[in-house]
């Protein structure tokens, strides 16, 4: 009998994650998924910041290759058909973006190649490939602080946009004639990147989350005042289409907590059955980025259920949050609780009696 090791499991799960999701999947969204990729640094990677993809992987390149190699072998189970996308950065050159240090042409291939659902149509996949194929926004930067222009030599401290020579103000990058339209109404925010001929992503750098997140657009004024416009002549069907949209929402999200606990439920049959419904929700709201909100987490991978939950044995049956507050190191703190949440796990695993059924009573967690 063939053993599935652990890279398996993790491969496979990001993939089908991917495919159910988007109908599509690729090395890149397998390699993201697992956690070797930190969606900030593929960022960098997509605005030309850093030489070559597999640079900021967290992983070395061997395990990329093992990764590759169990990739391939799961694409050629599922019958997939393949379709090759053109990477370009985001810089106004739209240079062509490397994926490995020496630009293996092989390798280099299977970035590129993009695997879809055998049961597409050709016009379903020739939406998937314009799409995946379109070149990325153009990203202009709130800095933190002044700056020397690259190109006038001038101090600014208002946006810019980096070039290979440096950072460059927006007179000499030749986009100071559009306004900046803030993050905060989508509707709005769509229709007039739509109708601008030109535009452009701004974001600014989050210190405490060591990240640059979206702060809104430079368009032209002109798409501003049209996609205004537009959000008035509609604004009443898009308020009951957001409250369609969260009821379907809320209703999927308690479909996937209850396939969540009953996975629980398996793996830990000796967990009782309020605990488990416990952690499925917590590890599980959406935008909190724990577990169960990973690629893994929403395929149930067992490795990804398993460490959801742990994390609630360490809050909730150790003292281990106590230690924090007293100064213990974290990595200490987590070796002197491992005695604990392993006696609670073994406890767990192990199916309960006959005499717990129906009106009996558990053990305690």
């Amino acid at each position: 009998m063939q053993v599935v090791t652990k890279l398996e499991r993790r491969v496979v799960a990001a993939a089908e994650e991917a495919l159910t999701r988007q109908r599509q999947v690729s090395v890149l969204d397998v390699l993201t998924g697992m956690g070797w990729l930190p969606p900030g640094r593929v960022t960098e990677w997509r605005q030309g910041r850093v030489p070559d993809l597999e640079s900021v992987a967290v992983v070395a390149p061997d395990r990329i290759a093992d990764a590759l190699e169990v990739f391939r072998r799961w694409v050629d189970s599922r019958g997939l058909r393949p379709g090759e996308i053109d990477y370009v950065s985001a810089t106004r050159d739209r240079r062509p973006l490397r994926f490995t240090a020496g630009g293996d042409p092989e390798r280099e291939t299977a970035y590129r190649t993009h695997w879809l659902a055998a049961d597409l149509t050709d016009s379903q996949r020739a939406r998937l490939t314009t799409r995946q194929s379109k070149p990325p926004d153009l990203v202009v930067v709130m800095p933190a602080k002044p700056f020397t222009c690259a190109g006038c030599a001038t101090d600014d401290d208002g946006m810019l946009i980096m070039e290979d020579a440096g950072p460059h103000c927006l007179t000499c990058a030749d986009l100071d004639h559009l306004v900046f339209l803030p993050s905060g109404d989508a509707a709005l925010t769509r229709r007039a990147k739509q109708a601008s001929r030109l535009s452009a992503v701004v974001v600014r750098f989050n210190r405490s989350r060591g990240r640059h997140e979206r702060q809104g657009l430079l368009v032209e004024q002109s798409a501003v005042e049209q996609a205004e416009q537009q959000c008035l002549s509609d604004e009443e069907v898009r308020a009951r289409r957001r409250e369609r949209d969260r009821v379907r929402r809320e209703a999927a999200d308690e479909v996937f907590q209850e396939r969540l606990a009953g996975q629980i439920a398996e793996l830990f049959p000796g967990c009782p059955a309020a605990r488990a419904d416990e952690i499925s929700r917590h590890t599980s709201i959406r935008g909190s980025g724990r577990v169960g909100r990973s690629a893994a987490g929403r395929a149930f991978d067992p490795d990804a259920v398993t460490r959801a939950v742990i994390a609630s044995i360490r809050h909730e049956d150790t003292d281990y949050d106590d230690l924090l507050m007293s100064g213990v190191p974290r990595d200490e703190a987590r070796l002197r609780i491992r005695p604990a949440i392993d006696r609670v796990l073994d406890r767990w695993r192990t199916p309960v009696s006959g005499d717990d059924v129906p009106g009996g009573t558990r053990p305690p967690a």
